[in-house]
């Protein structure tokens, strides 16, 4: 059995530790005294820095969503892709049903333009195209979006194709797809395709470029709205799900079934930011007792009186190893005695590892923080060093 330095030891732990430590996001149910009606069957708020769902009606109701689908197929994609390789047009994706951007056979598109048409125009031969190319199959991408959704913790969620086209066993809810956005608008490249009105792309057809207006119409209807999905089928109705970002605060609202989404999702992301602003509790490099320091900053959405509630509890360990980067424990955050997040805490002047903003981010899902993690380097060393040992083990 190979041997384990005491470097690497640690290391383990601390992955360890920081995989299974994760927050409960605390649901805001109670505090919806005045919170405006939708006409949605489900629907679900979130704040996507914390991660706290701050309203929700049959939030964990499984039901079809649509082309609301395609926010996991654009995710799966671009973590399991390159970009700037080029995708090739198959047969099973060459004039798919729904909606399209009418891709001809054989045609060859970046990844990267593939994922604005999926995502602008809903283009159900992209989705295919790109489940093809990174999965082999639609059911080989399917696979890995099931497993990316259990791996984020969403447990009202089954998928069976790409696109959205209505399947048997294919269903979400409000709350998981809340989960979902609220994860991928962390990564840089899903949130500027979402955020997009227009996009022009290369025809290799045409003399003319391919071009494509964002049907979301959210982006133009409200201010701050940056994203993210439409979604319309005969049977899941009509489906979005839009963010918008105002004073450093980003919400997400869902809803599924819901005939008059555009006025429904202004009302509920003005009550957000009207009643649960992104509050500041810990700041980065924040001296801790004596010789210690915050390695990274912690927010998290509040309504009034909130504050009061939330404690905070350091927690100190004693293991000490020559490279373990100065860290001497974490800090525990609470609200009404249920668990929000931790910040780590490390001696001052020692090396603080490159922290991601929030990583302690709580959207009720152990694997969410180390998913996020693994976006950052030195993070994601550790961890690629965890998995590494597995694998030999």
């Amino acid at each position: 059995m190979k041997k384990i330095t005491t470097i690497t030891a640690f290391i383990c732990v601390w992955v360890l530790c920081f995989i299974l430590v994760s927050p409960v996001g605390v649901q805001a149910g109670q505090l919806n005294q005045g919170a405006p009606s939708t006409h949605a069957q489900a629907f679900a708020l979130i704040d996507v820095t914390s991660g706290r769902i701050l309203y929700s009606s049959h939030g964990d109701q499984e039901l079809p969503i649509a082309s609301l689908t395609k926010i996991m197929t654009a995710i799966v994609a671009i973590e399991h892709g390159k970009l700037d390789e080029m995708v090739t047009v198959g047969r099973n994706a060459f004039a798919k049903e729904g909606s399209s951007l009418y891709l001809q056979l054989g045609e060859e598109m970046s990844l990267r333009n593939m994922l604005y048409g999926l995502m602008l125009r809903s283009g159900n031969d992209a989705a295919t195209a790109i489940a093809e190319h990174i999965g082999g199959s639609e059911e080989g991408f399917a696979h890995l979006m099931n497993e990316k959704a259990r791996l984020i913790g969403l447990e009202h969620t089954h998928f069976q194709n790409p696109h959205g086209l209505d399947a048997k066993d294919h269903y979400s809810s409000a709350n998981d797809l809340a989960k979902l956005t609220a994860y991928a608008l962390h990564n840089p490249d899903f949130k500027e395709i979402v955020s997009t009105r227009s996009k022009k792309a290369p025809n290799p057809n045409d003399p003319w470029d391919y071009k494509w207006d964002n049907k979301n119409k959210m982006l133009r209807l409200y201010e701050g709205a940056d994203g993210v999905k439409t979604g319309y089928t005969k049977i899941a109705r009509r489906c979005l799900v839009s963010s918008a970002t105002r004073g450093g605060q980003q919400l997400v609202v869902v809803t599924i079934n819901d005939g008059d989404d555009w006025n429904d999702h202004q009302k509920l992301l003005d009550y957000g930011f009207n009643n649960f602003p992104l509050t500041d509790l810990i700041g980065e490099g924040q001296a801790v007792g004596d010789g210690l320091v915050t390695g990274s900053g912690f927010r998290y959405a509040l309504a009034t009186g909130e504050v009061a509630k939330i404690e905070k509890r350091l927690t100190l360990t004693n293991i000490r190893t020559p490279d373990d980067f100065g860290y001497r424990g974490e800090i525990r955050i609470t609200l009404d005695g249920e668990p929000i997040g931790n910040v780590p805490v490390y001696e001052k002047g020692r090396i603080i590892p490159q922290q991601q903003d929030q990583r302690q981010i709580s959207t009720g899902a152990t694997a969410t923080r180390n998913t996020l993690a693994e976006q950052s380097g030195w993070t994601g060393a550790l961890i690629a060093v965890f998995k590494s040992l597995l694998l030999a083990g």
